[in-house]
């Protein structure tokens, strides 16, 4: 009989006081949520990845706010908090407005407004203009209240985001939200406090219209970690569980500590950063007992796939990594020269380092389930939409690959690629090159592509528990001049060190048949 966890997990609950009154799983956050109630700024803005707790954030505030004291017993704002004030809050969820054109989405504002109104037993305003109804909703609560008002709006973005690579419906439906957002700048005396989340950065100009001083504290070193857990909160909050995940896996702490680091963190929204786990992986994890992709399990957005292919992002620059300015990588959404931002902040790209003199950071995918999930959504647009097909082979890979079989995950490849019809912009090496790594990273091997040496750059590097593979491709060529090449450039002495086996393959693509033609296996040393 499966053990069910310790601790009951969260999985889907965004709501602060359901999982305090349940007794759910709750990583402390409160010290964090007291510092931005407790600054100088009373607009504020923070971006995070879908599914990574910034909705939980927007509930504990409300409970904050609403002066709801014992919920927060045993949690840091309990000592930190001497005088707890209750506010009429305003509490906007924008999750539900995607997918909507310009009459859809002015129902839904009013629809959000009613609830609002509703709850705080306001007096509906009668006006069809929301940013009207929206300033009548602030004003009144104020004086009925006699006290500021907090507006928390979550997920701001979200009606924009599906609609980001159209040219016609994106400029319609920002007005919508700039017209809607408008009186926040106007209504600042009854304001005790804003906070808005979102995924996506859009410039203040294009939605806040003149609400200019909002503080984006998404890249604040004191803010890294409001969202997300760290290895120290997992260590300290959640060490039991920690224990019995180990003994079902078969394993002591610190292995399943690796595994978990290994598939689900690498989060840095800043530099310097600790290392954040995403929160909606590590708890299914812990619930389920069980490594698995839950992140990408969840879907892979629309957005994501059509701005890829609206810039045509090449797969060996997903994979790889490469060097930013802050400003190229967190520009506003509708300012994009090029995906980097949107892979940001949407978590498929995140820092790996950086250079705070410089002000350089490297960027990168953060961990095996984004690696993984992200190489099996361009499946369909890179290789074929027969995906039960790259299944199958995949399967015969990893059983030969398993057992050192290179000879026979070649074979496997070879009948794979005969059997997909290319379009005519796949006659060049590079095309090969990219098959091979989404499969390989499929595989879940690390895998890498323009590896540098000394003496020259090797097309596909490959690393199992077993092997090290040095790869290099060829097309209508053959397999022995690609041989000849690692010899001649001496590729084997770059991975001297690796500790393993180190094989060379020569690999030549046939252009007319479009799969492998030929190949060779030859073992280091």
């Amino acid at each position: 009989m499966e053990q069910p966890a310790l601790k009951f997990y969260p999985i889907g609950i965004q709501t602060f006081s359901e999982l305090r009154e349940k007794n759910y799983v709750y990583i402390d956050k409160t010290e964090y949520v007291y510092r931005m109630t407790h600054s100088a700024g009373k607009y504020m803005f923070l971006s995070r990845p879908r599914r990574f707790g910034k909705s939980l954030l927007v509930s504990t505030l409300l409970a904050y706010f609403e002066g709801r004291q014992d919920l927060f017993q045993g949690l840091a704002m309990e000592r930190l908090e001497t005088e707890w004030v209750s506010y009429p809050v305003l509490h906007f969820d924008m999750s539900l407005g995607k997918h909507m054109r310009q009459e859809e989405l002015h129902r839904y504002l009013h629809s959000i407004l009613n609830d609002n109104e509703h709850r705080l037993g306001i007096v509906p305003c009668e006006s069809q203009d929301v940013n009207l109804r929206l300033k009548n909703l602030i004003i009144e609560a104020s004086q009925k209240y006699d006290t500021q008002v907090v507006v928390l709006i979550d997920e701001y973005d979200a009606p924009l985001l599906d609609v980001i690579h159209e040219d016609e419906n994106l400029p319609v439906l920002r007005n919508v939200m700039r017209n809607f957002y408008s009186p926040l700048k106007a209504c600042d005396p009854y304001l005790r406090y804003v906070f808005l989340t979102g995924i996506t950065k859009f410039s203040q100009l294009s939605i806040f219209s003149e609400l200019n001083n909002i503080e984006n504290i998404s890249m604040d070193e004191q803010y890294a970690a409001v969202c997300g857990v760290t290895e120290e909160e997992m260590r300290t909050q959640m060490d039991a569980d920690l224990e019995a995940f180990a003994a079902k896996l078969h394993t002591d702490k610190e292995g399943l500590l690796a595994k978990l680091k290994a598939n689900y963190d690498g989060y840095h929204f800043t530099w310097p950063s600790p290392d954040i786990y995403n929160p909606y992986s590590l708890f299914n994890a812990f619930n389920k007992g069980k490594i698995d992709s839950y992140w990408f399990g969840s879907g892979t957005p629309t957005y994501l796939i059509e701005m890829l292919r609206k810039f045509r992002m090449d797969v060996l620059q997903l994979g790889g990594t490469e060097k930013a300015q802050r400003e190229d990588f967190d520009a506003p959404t509708e300012r994009l020269v090029s995906i980097t931002p949107l892979l940001y902040q949407s978590g498929y790209f995140t820092i790996k380092k950086g250079n705070e003199r410089l002000g350089i950071y490297t960027l990168g995918i953060p961990n095996r389930e984004v690696r993984l999930g992200l190489m099996r959504s361009l499946i369909p647009y890179y290789l074929t939409p027969d995906t039960k097909s790259v299944s199958s082979t995949l399967i015969d890979m990893a059983e030969c690959l398993d057992a050192d079989d290179m000879e026979g995950t070649l074979q496997a490849m070879q009948t794979f690629l005969s059997t997909i019809p290319y379009a005519d912009n796949t006659h060049y090496e590079g095309h090969y090159q990219q098959v091979l790594y989404i499969l390989f990273s499929l595989l879940g091997y690390y895998t890498d592509i323009e590896v540098r040496t000394p003496r020259g750059r090797v097309d596909v590097v490959m690393r199992t528990d077993h092997t090290l593979y040095i790869m290099e491709l060829k097309l209508d060529k053959d397999a022995d001049i690609a041989l000849q090449q690692i010899d001649l450039k001496q590729y084997p002495e770059r991975f001297a060190l690796c500790g393993l086996p180190i094989v060379k393959v020569g690999i030549n693509f046939d252009k007319e048949k479009k799969t492998l033609g030929e190949w060779k296996i030859e073992m280091v040393g």
